[in-house]
């Protein structure tokens, strides 16, 4: 396993680099001042709000590529790489769906700002963790003056048991993530963290064997593909256990780290 040929990293947020109270560790931030001097470009890949992954990695914005909502946006510093809207009409169908389900809160996200329409006080508390910039409106299918790029749905038990089951006939014409314990994502069919990788490889001239890739969850088997070094954190889902080609130790227990040690060593030794 030749390591010192890997050019891009490309990193899952939540129980991945983030360990479970949601930290970035400084570890992390002393390892990609050496990647970033090792001329390795850096991505980071989430279902998270744009404005919520700056505000974790705040100190290194401006070197770094962001795919964020899932891949229904792309920056590299301030450069907008790619923006993936839904569908045209899509939006106030699934919002009226969802809100037959029971316990389940939805979220519209979009370009500038994400929207709900609950002020149960429990939900929000957790929600403003992943979304920084948003409003509470009175009916989500009013909200208008913004591009949407996804809608996240939430559940306190569990996404896949309780909402997938009741979304997954929109597979013929949307993206539907289960993104998580608690999470389930709709969007544009393109709209994954796959297809954006894939257009900044493109952009990059980077192979998939001079690419390197973290995940945990469902939303992180599309960019899995795309990396010969795919790693599969300790505490991930099993389906990213079966894709990924590599397994790497949990997120609470520097797993990213742990690899990005071994990646910087090589490339040392390699010099």
């Amino acid at each position: 396993m030749d390591l010192s040929q890997v050019k891009l990293v490309v990193s899952d947020m939540d129980g991945t680099l983030l360990n479970t109270k949601g930290e970035v560790s400084p570890v992390f931030f002393e390892l990609f001042n050496k990647l970033k001097s090792h001329g390795i470009h850096f991505v980071a890949a989430s279902g998270r709000q744009y404005s919520s992954i700056t505000n974790k990695l705040e100190d290194i914005v401006d070197d770094i590529t962001i795919i964020a909502e899932n891949g229904g946006i792309a920056k590299r510093g301030s450069e907008e790489l790619i923006v993936t809207n839904l569908p045209s009409g899509a939006v106030n169908s699934c919002i009226d769906l969802l809100r037959k389900l029971e316990d389940v809160f939805v979220v519209l996200c979009g370009k500038n700002a994400a929207y709900i329409e609950t002020q149960n006080s429990q939900f929000v508390d957790m929600f403003s963790e992943f979304y920084a910039t948003y409003e509470i409106v009175d009916d989500l299918t009013k909200a208008s003056k913004d591009d949407f790029l996804k809608i996240a749905v939430y559940h306190f038990d569990s996404s896949e048991k309780h909402v997938y089951p009741a979304v997954k006939h929109y597979e013929d014409s949307m993206q539907v993530k289960v993104s998580g314990q608690n999470w389930l994502d709709l969007s544009h069919p393109n709209a994954n963290k796959g297809y954006a990788l894939k257009m900044l490889q493109k952009q990059l001239g980077i192979t998939k064997e001079e690419t390197m890739v973290f995940g945990d969850y469902n939303n992180d088997l599309e960019m899995m593909e795309l990396a010969h070094f795919s790693y599969a954190m300790e505490n991930a889902h099993p389906n990213v256990v079966k894709v990924a080609n590599f397994q790497t130790k949990s997120n609470d227990d520097y797993g990213v780290e742990f690899i990005l040690e071994q990646l910087i060593a090589a490339k040392e030794s390699s010099v």
